[in-house]
């Protein structure tokens, strides 16, 4: 069979392969599909676009419409409340009243008002104006202005909620501007999102990457009678749904989280007709938590959600608090809701999905945008850009500098090293350094900013000490800059990977009465409910005991540290044993326990040294934690890196044991995960004279 030589990419180094006859077929196929969608959107377009925009402003509504499709907003509320595409009259759900379709929303609460959730508040504005008008544009706002007279019945917040339409396009965009002026009160904001709810009978694909995909039972499914809850209030037992194809599967919201950086594109796809619709998140600077952080995207309803903040996966340390006569305004968004559709039937769910991801493309190409007409939503002109490389320093590993290769580079607002995964009030801007450790990050809001780091395979965060300084049109070099990963000597042994997440350590098989059938053999097999439980039924007795040089982590590590069920709503703790020899010991030296820890959820992490009933043990965390990790199905919560220096005179030469005892045990959903765990000798060029390992440094 022949071989094609093909050139990827567009930069001055594009990737090259080798690939086999049939596989170029196969691109070319894809290809050609995609562009057949194109052809048929921009034809649709050609057809029915002659009059160009439309702007129809009623009394209780306005309506905006390109040829492509017609949305329907309610006046001065600003929901959408209707969406005409395809021939399909309206792709929201008519079935829900009108303000419970297309919508922006926030939860928050004002400082001493102790509700466990805060204030749900769907965001309607009390005053509509047409910003853009033309040919080519219409942008519409809608506004909600706080005064004193509102204190403590709405959020202290003025709200500006814009809805951009383009000829030609087909979809829209939506944005909002968030702005607490100096002289108002004190808050707290937990969440904020756009929430759009689709037909039911229509929309049963969802799609969220090319491997998390999936046919999805209905709401009714979850009703009694149809549907069972479980321990969790957002897990259901489908025990009667209507499609019997899903009888004893799971449904929980939370299985379908994702990383902020890998959050492009997701959406539902009707078959009948063949219609897709995507939420695209050209950029993330406006989210936060940084690249980590996780997010819901869709559930049953079914629904898409853009979550510009959340609390999920990290707890009240991500609660935003403004203080009093705080002055504060961020701009969320633009994202871009699209619509796609086929003509022909073949595969139509591939074929949707492989067009939205190319239109997601399209759309981050296009960012920062030249269209939202906001004076607070800067263009590429008003921003500055940062280059650079990043280097790591570990004389243990190399006796030379090692390239930042997959490094994630960011700027966020000036803080300690890691602070960016709490950071939320500004922006934060990320990229990946390629292979030699250089990185190029554009399109930065003017501001004041630290550079921060994180490096696979190295734990610890970077942090630049020198402040960067951003103005329109600036292009910052920092250099070469290096990072020193934490390190007192050379390796004994090390536990895991340090990856930021416990997804290497072994995960059991769901219990099989209460799986999703989407993550069977899959690689996220983190993702199922209960596995929480598991762990007492792999160790009913005594706990886990994990030998250096005999256990390997991927099989004799549980993914996480939880509670053990005793009785009827009572649980008990757990102690880890790590066993290890040392050769020799240098009892008059401090040798080091690193313990990266992945999430922690209402625990106290406490470290005994070859006494597991020594009263005070020799280091702990604290109570720590309210990531709820465990309970949403996730794999890491909130990095948290601790190191414990062990004084030589409580190590054995010969056969020694860590104690790591998790305490606080009141709920199944208590625990923590480990990231990555190292034993460091004493630092000197005489390692013999210190202390080894009976299997040698590393």
């Amino acid at each position: 069979m022949s071989t094609f030589h093909i050139r990827l990419g567009w930069g001055p180094t594009g990737n090259v392969f080798w690939a086999s006859e049939s596989t170029c077929h196969c691109l070319a196929k894809l290809c050609t599909i995609i562009l057949f969608i194109q052809a048929m959107n921009f034809l649709a377009a050609a057809q029915n676009s002659t009059s160009g925009l439309q702007l129809h402003i009623r009394d209780k509504e306005v309506v905006v419409e390109n040829g492509i499709l017609q949305m329907t907003l309610s006046k001065p509320g600003g929901v959408v409340t209707g969406l005409q595409y395809n021939g399909v009259d309206n792709l929201l759900e008519v079935l829900n009243e009108a303000p419970n379709r297309g919508y922006w929303d926030l939860v928050w609460t004002a400082p001493g008002i102790t509700r466990k959730k805060g204030a749900f508040d769907r965001i309607e504005g009390t005053n509509f104006s047409v910003i853009v008008e033309t040919e080519d544009q219409i942008e519409l706002s809608f506004t909600r202005m706080w005064d004193p007279s509102l204190e403590g019945k709405l959020v202290p917040l003025n709200i500006d909620i814009r809805f951009v339409m383009l000829r030609n396009s087909s979809g829209f965009y939506t944005y909002a501007i968030y702005e607490h002026l100096k002289e108002w009160p004190a808050f707290n904001l937990t969440n904020t999102r756009t929430v759009f709810k689709l037909r039911k009978e229509k929309f049963h694909y969802m799609a969220i990457s090319d491997k998390r995909q999936r046919y999805m039972p209905l709401p009714d499914d979850r009703l009694q009678g149809r549907g069972q809850a479980l321990a969790y209030p957002e897990a259901v037992l489908l025990v009667n749904p209507v499609e019997p194809q899903f009888k004893g599967e799971v449904d929980d919201k939370y299985l379908y989280s994702i990383e902020n950086k890998d959050n492009r594109v997701h959406g539902w796809i009707s078959t009948e007709p063949p219609v897709g619709f995507w939420q695209i998140t050209p950029s993330h600077e406006f989210k936060s938590g940084g690249p980590f952080k996780q997010c819901l995207t869709s559930h049953v309803g079914p629904t898409t959600l853009a979550i510009f903040h959340s609390t999920h996966y990290s707890g009240a340390e991500l609660i935003i608090e403004f203080k009093p006569s705080e002055p504060w305004k961020k701009v969320l968004g633009p994202i871009f809701i699209y619509l796609n559709s086929l003509v022909t039937e073949d595969d139509p769910l591939q074929q949707l999905w492989e067009d939205a991801k190319q239109q997601m493309e399209t759309e981050v190409q296009s960012w920062p945008y030249d269209f939202p007409s906001s004076e607070d939503f800067l263009s590429s002109d008003q921003r500055g850009t940062v280059t650079g490389r990043l280097l790591v320093r570990d004389g243990y590993i190399s006796t030379e500098d090692i390239f930042g290769n997959g490094t994630l580079v960011g700027l966020a607002a000036p803080g300690d090293a890691g602070s960016w995964q709490l950071e939320c009030k500004g922006y934060q801007f990320w990229t990946k350094a390629n292979e030699k450790g250089f990185f190029s990050i554009s399109g930065i809001r003017p501001g004041i900013y630290n550079v921060y780091a994180w490096v696979p395979g190295f734990v610890g965060d970077y942090r630049h000490d020198a402040e960067v300084t951003i103005t329109p049109g600036c292009n910052v070099d920092v250099g070469t800059l290096v990072y020193e990963p934490p390190r007192s000597g050379p390796t004994f042994w090390e536990i895991g990977i340090p990856d930021r997440t416990a997804a290497e350590f072994y995960i059991p098989d769901p219990n099989p009465n209460h799986i999703n059938k989407l993550y069977v053999n899959h690689t996220d097999r983190f993702r199922q409910y209960g596995l929480w439980e598991r762990y007492a039924e792999l160790y009913p007795y005594n706990d886990l005991v994990y030998t250096v040089g005999v256990n390997d982590y991927r099989k004799d590590i549980y993914f996480a540290q939880v509670t053990r069920k005793t009785g009827n709503n009572t649980y008990q703790g757990s102690t880890w044993q790590i066993r290890f020899t040392l050769d020799t010991v240098g009892k008059n030296n401090t040798y080091t326990l690193r313990i990266a820890l992945a999430t922690a959820h209402v625990s106290e992490l406490q470290v005994r040294i070859n006494d597991l009933e020594a009263s005070n043990p020799l280091f702990s965390t604290g109570q720590i934690g309210n990531d709820n990790t465990i309970a949403r199905h996730g794999i890491h919560g909130l990095y948290r890196l601790y190191s414990v220096d062990i004084p030589g005179a409580q190590l054995l030469e010969g056969n020694n044991t860590i104690f790591l005892t998790r305490a606080l045990s009141i709920s199944p959903f208590q625990g923590i995960m480990y990231d990555y765990i190292r034993l460091e000798g004493p630092a000197s060029s005489n390692n013999e004279s210190l202390g080894s390992s009976s299997w040698g440094y590393k």
